[in-house]
């Protein structure tokens, strides 16, 4: 296997509490799905998982070509990815925190071209992803198993696949995800507190994990 299944169920779990997390493509997702429905939300989708393919070949080919130079480039990353998932955990606990599952609903009806074109903006200018592949999908690559630009892309696309399921349930489910929670703030306090608490200890995780190059 090009990818250690540790690595890999590492990635997907890390993959899987950030697409939970509060960001825009969940909150422009729910929301369009919510006010147009659920076609219109899966053509945004579509335009998401351009966004986020469009990060993966880019970071797979810069990233082959940093592996290959600086084989321990990975381990200058390392730290500032951990910092990013300790501010997103934050940013899910502090006081006046919303929740992701309240979306816009101040938005008006698009065209199926539009919903796509930003569907794909949201995903390509979305901080949260840009970080995932510069900072901390760097250290799941392993140099001495080789093939780092079949790495890359195995877990680019598994990042990428994990998005896509789990948007695509919100997208399924917004009506009944947005009332149930409307209902239930306590649950909405529970969500934010569970996120907060994955993210803070893939973090630590990372910040102490000592991969041998």
């Amino acid at each position: 296997m090009i990818v250690s299944p540790t690595g890999l169920a590492g990635l997907a779990l890390i993959a899987l509490g950030m697409v939970c997390t509060p960001g825009p493509n969940m909150i422009y997702l729910l929301s369009r799905s919510i006010l147009q429905g659920r076609l219109a939300g899966a053509i945004s989708l579509a335009g998401v998982v351009l966004g986020l393919l469009c990060y993966m070949l880019a970071s797979a080919i810069g990233l082959t070509a940093l592996m290959l130079a600086v084989p321990l480039a990975y381990e200058a990353v390392k730290l500032a990815g951990a910092g990013y998932l300790l501010w997103m955990a934050w940013n899910s606990v502090r006081p006046g925190a919303g929740s992701p599952l309240r979306p816009r609903r101040d938005l008006k009806p698009d065209r199926p071209r539009k919903l796509f074109a930003m569907g794909a903006l949201t995903a390509l200018l979305n901080p949260k992803i840009a970080i995932f592949y510069v900072s901390l999908l760097p250290q799941f690559i392993a140099p001495e198993r080789g093939h780092v630009l079949a790495q890359s892309v195995v877990l680019g696309a598994t990042q990428v696949a994990i998005s896509f399921s789990v948007n695509l349930l919100i997208v399924l489910a917004a009506g009944g995800i947005s009332a149930w929670f409307a209902t239930r703030p306590t649950w909405l306090q529970v969500q934010r507190w569970v996120m907060g608490s994955l993210l803070a200890g893939f973090a630590v995780r990372l910040a102490f994990d000592k991969r041998p190059v």
